[in-house]
C-alpha cells in the first residue's frame, strides 16, 4: 500500500533527554490520492485473482489442494522459516549494534520482528518497517545522522545480495552455466537491471558525504536553482555515506553479515520446501530466478504486496514452463509460511517493543529524577 510515514511530532525537551527520547512512535497516514490508487488496484488485484486466474490455471482447485501437501516437508518450510528471520535479526545486530549498546538479542528481535510486521502491512518498498525501526533506534539513544547511515547500510548490505542474484543466476541460466530453461525476458532482463543498480550504487559511492557542506556557498551566490541544488544532492550524499559504512562492515569481515545470506537464502529454501511438499521442484536456478523476479511484486502500492508478489512470482515460473497446477500450490503454501505466519509474532513483538521503549524512558526518568511525562 502506497504510504506517507508522517515524520513524527516531538515533544517539548525534557531537561536530561537526549537525542530523540522522547520521540512517539511514527504513524502512517494516508493521502485521499493515494486511498482513490490503492482501492482501484486493489480492485484490479482481486478481480484478477478471483475471476481470470481461476479460469487460466484452475486456481481454485490446485488452492483447495494446499492442505494435501506432505506434512513433512511443510515442518521443513517451517524451519527455513525461523531461520530466514533469524538470519535477519543476526543481520540487525552486526550492522546496528554496538558493544556498549543498550539493545540485547531480545530487543533486536522485537525491533526486527515489528519492523519485518510493519512492512507486511505496508507493502511501500518497506517504508513502514523502515520508519519504526528508525524511530526505536533513536529512543534507544542514538543520534539521527547514525542512524540514517546505518539505516542505509543495512540496506545496500540486504539487497546487495538481491542484485547479485538476478546478476549471477539469471546470465548463467542464459549462458547454460545452471540448468534449466531461460527465457530473455525473465532471465536477461532482470539481470541486465541488477547489474544496471550494481553500478549505480558503486557511481553514487564516490559523491562526497559532505557534498551539501561544499555547495553552501555556491548556493548563496547563485540564487534559487543553486539553492535546490544543493539540496538535491542531499540524497546521494546520503546514499554515499550509507556504502561506506556497507564497506566498513564488509573490510572487516564482520560474521554477521552472513545474516543476509540467511535471510534470503532460508527464504529461497522455504519456497523450495514447499514445491517439494506437492511434486518435484524445479531446478535450483529456476527457483532464484523466479523467486527474485516476484520479488518484485512488493514494489506495487497494495497493502503487504498482497497479490502483487503471488502473481509476479507465479507469473515467473510459468514463464519458466513450470506446471502451473504444482507453481499455484507451492507459491500459496510459500507465502503461507514466510508472509503471513510471521506476522502474528511480529504483531506481538510490536507491542513488546512499546513496553521497552515505555522502560527505557522510565529508566531515564529515575536517572534525571524527574517524572515521565504523561501518556509516555
Amino acid at each position: 500500500m502506497d504510504t506517507v510515514v508522517k515524520p513524527p511530532e516531538v515533544d517539548p525537551p525534557q531537561p536530561g533527554d537526549g537525542h530523540d527520547a522522547d520521540e512517539p512512535m511514527p504513524r502512517v497516514e494516508l493521502t485521499r490520492r493515494m486511498v482513490l490508487l490503492f482501492v482501484t488496484l486493489g480492485l484490479s488485484t482481486v478481480a484478477f485473482l478471483y475471476f481470470v486466474l481461476p479460469k487460466l490455471a484452475d486456481f481454485e482447485r490446485n488452492r483447495d489442494k494446499i492442505g494435501d501437501g506432505d506434512a513433512w516437508w511443510f515442518l521443513a518450510a517451517l524451519a527455513f522459516t525461523i531461520l530466514s528471520f533469524g538470519g535477519y535479526v543476526a543481520m540487525f545486530r552486526g550492522v546496528f549494534v554496538g558493544e556498549a549498546s543498550r539493545i540485547g538479542f531480545a530487543v533486536s528481535y522485537q525491533i526486527t520482528m515489528a519492523g519485518l510486521a510493519a512492512t507486511r502491512l505496508f507493502a511501500a518498498g518497506g517504508a513502514g518497517g523502515i520508519a519504526l525501526t528508525a524511530w526505536a533506534l533513536r529512543r534507544a539513544g542514538m543520534d539521527r545522522r547514525e542512524v540514517a547511515d546505518k539505516t542505509l547500510a543495512f540496506l545496500i548490505l540486504t539487497y546487495v545480495v538481491y542484485m547479485a542474484a538476478l546478476v549471477i543466476v539469471g546470465f548463467g541460466l542464459r549462458f547454460g552455466l545452471f540448468d534449466g530453461p531461460a527465457p530473455f525476458g525473465i532471465t536477461v532482463v532482470p539481470a541486465a537491471f541488477g547489474l544496471a543498480v550494481i553500478v549505480l550504487g558503486l557511481a553514487l559511492a564516490r559523491v562526497p558525504p559532505d557534498l551539501q557542506r561544499r555547495l553552501e556557498g555556491f548556493a548563496t551566490r547563485g540564487g534559487r536553482l543553486a539553492r535546490l541544488a544543493q539540496r538535491a544532492a542531499n540524497a546521494p550524499a546520503a546514499f554515499s555515506a550509507g556504502m561506506r559504512e556497507a564497506v566498513r562492515h564488509v573490510r572487516k569481515r564482520d560474521p554477521a553479515l552472513l545474516g543476509a545470506l540467511a535471510y534470503w537464502g532460508f527464504n529461497i529454501a522455504t519456497l523450495w520446501a514447499c514445491f517439494h511438499a506437492f511434486g518435484d521442484p524445479p531446478p535450483w536456478g529456476v527457483t532464484i530466478m523466479a523467486y527474485f523476479v516476484g520479488f518484485l511484486g512488493n514494489l506495487l502500492p497494495l497493502p503487504g504486496g498482497i497479490g502483487g508478489v503471488d502473481g509476479a512470482m507465479i507469473g515467473a515460473f510459468l514463464a519458466f514452463g513450470v506446471d502451473h497446477g504444482l507453481t499455484i500450490q507451492a507459491v500459496l503454501a510459500y507465502r503461507l509460511f514466510a508472509f503471513w505466519l510471521p506476522t502474528l509474532p511480529g504483531a506481538i513483538a510490536y507491542f513488546q517493543l512499546r513496553r521497552t521503549v515505555a522502560r527505557w524512558r522510565e529508566d531515564r526518568a529515575e536517572g534525571s529524577g524527574l517524572a515521565a511525562p504523561a501518556g509516555a
